[in-house]
């Protein structure tokens, strides 16, 4: 079995009002053995869409390459707009090298709470992936179950947004289920009512065109 370790410590920062939270990144980034176009850094895949998306959005002409230098645009874009991250995943293991949320076995959790609770400001969630078996809010929701907290649902389409309360002064904090941005969910993408009207009405519209459109709201 492949102990999967989360290779990259949390991006936080006192002035951070959003945190975008997944899962693990492939085992190669834990294992250092990145492919040409990977990106050392969180969501760094190659094959990956969430810096694609955010490159559309805002116009960022982002460099895809393995250098110190496509690291730190994505950081200080995440400082500009004040965005953390913060995998809910620390570790798992796993019998088969890839990268699905099915495949993770005893997983531990990092502290999101404690993560929540040392920086204030931080007032909405953005999971890269809904409650299905390991994913972002799915995790999270056991994270809360054991400090018996609850989502309160607002939103029940997707994107599904719920909050909840989080210490003695009650604070509350919203959570934003946004459609993956991984290959892996773009069957479930194709077989959405929205994405199929979009497409009728342009047959050059895509999984990624879509995602954009999305995320777009939150971020």
């Amino acid at each position: 079995m492949f102990r999967h370790t989360h290779p990259y410590p949390p991006f936080l920062f006192p002035g951070a009002t959003k945190m975008i939270v997944g899962t693990l990144p492939p085992p190669r980034f834990t294992t250092g053995e990145l492919l040409p176009g990977d990106v050392d850094f969180c969501y760094g895949s190659r094959d990956g869409q969430l810096w694609p998306i955010l490159d559309k959005i805002f116009q960022l002409g982002l460099n895809y390459e393995t250098t110190e230098a496509a690291v730190e645009e994505r950081k200080q874009f995440l400082r500009d707009r004040k965005i953390a991250i913060c995998d809910v995943v620390a570790c798992a293991w796993r019998d088969k090298m890839d990268a699905s949320d099915l495949g993770m076995k005893d997983i531990e959790l990092r502290d999101l709470l404690g993560y929540l609770e040392e920086f204030q400001k931080i007032h909405t969630l953005l999971f890269t992936g809904g409650n299905s078996l390991n994913g972002p809010e799915y995790l999270f929701r056991r994270l809360l179950k054991g400090h018996a907290i609850s989502l309160r649902p607002v939103e029940k389409e997707v994107p599904r947004i719920h909050e909840f309360d989080l210490g003695v002064k009650g604070r509350t904090i919203r959570t934003v289920s946004l459609t993956a941005p991984s290959g892996s969910a773009n069957r479930a993408v194709g077989s959405m009512r929205e994405f199929k009207l979009k497409k009728e009405q342009d047959q050059s519209f895509t999984t990624l065109d879509f995602r954009v459109m999305q995320y777009r709201p939150y971020f």
